[in-house]
């Protein structure tokens, strides 16, 4: 009896305890995204092996997406825009599609131009998953980084141009006679840089002797009647690399300034840049702006590919979500935060990194003239003698450290400044004289990575030693999120010859509290309207600050993610636009209240 009254006592404890239910983890991306890139043709000739995608074009077929990317000899097929899948076509372009264009007509037929040599031999299918297509013959010349754009009424329009001279320019083709030119051919817009700011030249918008900025990427998307023509400036290369819009009641134009530009632009953060992109309809009505990030570490034409949401606002003004738009976003499943930044702030900055090896560890950053600034770093060890890396961790995807080896041997361990809550991580693997210079097969990313709380007691939460996946930039989310205040990635083998990362990034919720509101912002616009320059006070316990600045108080669509400063000079402004600005803080914890809001003439 004694013993039938204690199970029974058990049974009431057990039924009286809340049971504690799973955390549901929701789908999320990261830029730059996570695809199999292929690795560039560009500088073979020299011996620089490296992986690139660049100039995206995205277009929605039947309720699925396709993506045709720069020289990628092929492209990626996906169900709902966050995975994909490589389709190696029968025929292509020998060199890979340059600066590629597609378009999708009334669900029926996708057309594709992207010629590397500049001719326009227009490829068609009606399955483009089957990776079989008809080629026209070649009908035009002249159309690098072209746009292809069928309206509702069957009419067909070329937009091209890739020039720090000439114009964005358009001509009409004849879609029913193998796309020849009807003879409507039309000089559209050019570059304004002593008015926009932003389509300077340079990194940061400056260069101390070229003073022009290259206008290309044409793209088109028509919205409720109106024609928005993109165009990218002021050069891939750059962090300030962005797309600006042209806007029209017809297009063939006049097109006029949209007063809110640039559209697109990531100019601060882990990855740079937004340009060079193409807009695209999600199957429920979201667009989606695809576009080209700077990596630029072994060339300045090694590129990535970013995704961010876009809308167009009461004006009719066409804008993207870049805020922490290297952070993960809610995937475009979510019903109503789709390409949102989801929360998960950054663990890892400045956490104290060890490594089993290092051939070298360099630093390198892309400087106002269009050159790099390098600096190869002496080897340093704690006092216990293990190997430092300070590059791992500084949230520069151009810096990067070389293993001795591509072996099984090879490990990274990250002791994080405070501990936190494990949701996802973004692997960054460098490219170190791969010796590979075209798209290439069987190419497998395997490694294991383990949590610790201690760093002495291990959990695996991530097993990847048997894995089929080439995934250079591998974003990586958690079934279900663990603590930790120490990160091991253990190698097993990656492709080239050594392995080598430019930056592991750990994401997750802090345990502490989030920083304070910033004080003391300083607008300063200087006598070129063009600047500003911006100060505040520091605010204990920030990683950094974003400022967000925009044409009213409710439409701050630009932003600039800094770490570890409290000033910063820009030159993106447009010259005759009066400006709203707003700063917050932001640290492992997650964001600060914004600031009030400046009005700045």
């Amino acid at each position: 009896m004694k013993k039938l009254n204690l199970i029974f006592a058990s049974l009431i404890l057990l039924l009286s305890t809340p049971i504690r239910a799973q955390e549901i983890v929701p789908q999320t991306y990261c830029n730059p995204l996570d695809i199999d890139y292929t690795y560039m043709v560009y500088n073979s000739a020299r011996n620089i092996s490296y992986r690139s995608g660049a100039d995206p074009a995205v277009i929605e077929f039947r309720g699925e997406y396709y993506m045709f990317v720069t020289r990628s000899f092929g492209y990626w097929y996906s169900t709902d825009l966050v995975n994909w899948d490589f389709i190696k076509p029968e025929q292509w372009y020998f060199e890979g599609c340059n600066a590629p264009t597609a378009f999708n007509y009334k669900d029926s037929v996708v057309y594709f131009a992207g010629d590397p040599a500049g001719y326009g031999s227009i490829l068609y299918t009606d399955d483009p998953k089957s990776g079989k297509w008809t080629p026209t013959p070649s009908i035009s010349n002249n159309i690098q980084d072209s746009e292809l754009f069928i309206d509702d009424d069957g009419k067909t329009y070329l937009y091209w141009g890739s020039s720090n001279v000439h114009p964005i320019r358009v001509k009409m083709l004849n879609k029913d006679d193998r796309f020849l030119e009807t003879g409507v051919k039309k000089d559209l817009i050019n570059l304004v840089e002593e008015e926009h700011g932003w389509e300077r030249f340079g990194e940061n918008n400056f260069h101390p002797t070229l003073k022009e900025g290259y206008m290309e990427g044409a793209s088109m998307t028509k919205h409720n009647g109106k024609y928005y023509l993109q165009y990218a400036a002021p050069g891939t290369q750059f962090n300030v690399y962005g797309d600006g819009v042209y806007v029209s009641d017809s297009p063939l134009g006049p097109f006029t300034y949209m007063k809110n530009n640039p559209m697109s632009f990531k100019p601060g953060g882990f990855t740079n840049g937004a340009g060079h992109g193409i807009t695209v309809k999600q199957t429920n009505g979201q667009y989606w702006h695809f576009a080209t990030m700077a990596l630029a570490s072994n060339s300045h034409w090694e590129r990535r590919l970013c995704m961010f949401p876009t809308y167009f606002d009461d004006e009719g003004l066409m804008y993207s979500n870049t805020h922490y738009g290297d952070y993960p976003r809610y995937a475009p499943n979510h019903p109503t935060k789709a390409g949102e930044h989801c929360g998960w702030m950054l663990l890892s900055y400045k956490g104290k990194t060890t490594v089993s090896s290092s051939k070298m560890q360099i630093k390198k950053s892309t400087s106002t003239d269009d050159e790099f600034e390098i600096t190869e770093m002496p080897l340093e060890k704690s006092d216990d003698g293990e190997i430092l890396s300070k590059v791992l961790t500084d949230e520069s995807p151009k810096s990067f450290w070389v293993a001795e080896a591509n072996n099984d041997q090879q490990w990274v361990e990250i002791e994080m400044l405070k501990p936190g809550q494990i949701y996802a991580l973004q692997l960054n693997f460098h490219d170190h004289e791969s010796g590979i210079y075209t798209r290439t097969e069987g190419l497998r990313h395997r490694f294991t990575i383990e949590v610790s709380e201690d760093g002495k007691s291990w959990k695996t939460v991530v097993d990847r030693s048997e894995s089929y996946e080439d995934a250079p930039n591998a974003y990586i989310v958690l079934t279900q999120p663990v603590e930790g205040k120490y990160v091991r990635y253990n190698n097993v083998k990656v492709p080239g010859n050594n392995f080598a990362l430019s930056e592991i990034r750990v994401f997750g919720k802090g345990f502490g509290k989030k920083p304070a509101k910033v004080k003391g912002l300083i607008v300063d616009r200087k006598e070129d309207r063009r600047d500003a320059f911006l100060s505040w006070k520091p605010v204990k316990g920030a990683q950094g600050y974003n400022i967000r600045w925009g044409i009213a108080p409710d439409k701050l669509y630009q932003s600039w993610l800094l770490y570890d400063t409290t000033e910063h000079f820009m030159r993106c402004l447009d010259r005759d636009t009066k400006y709203y600005f707003s700063i917050e803080s932001f640290n492992e914890n997650g964001i600060s209240e914004k600031t009030e809001v400046i009005e700045v003439e």
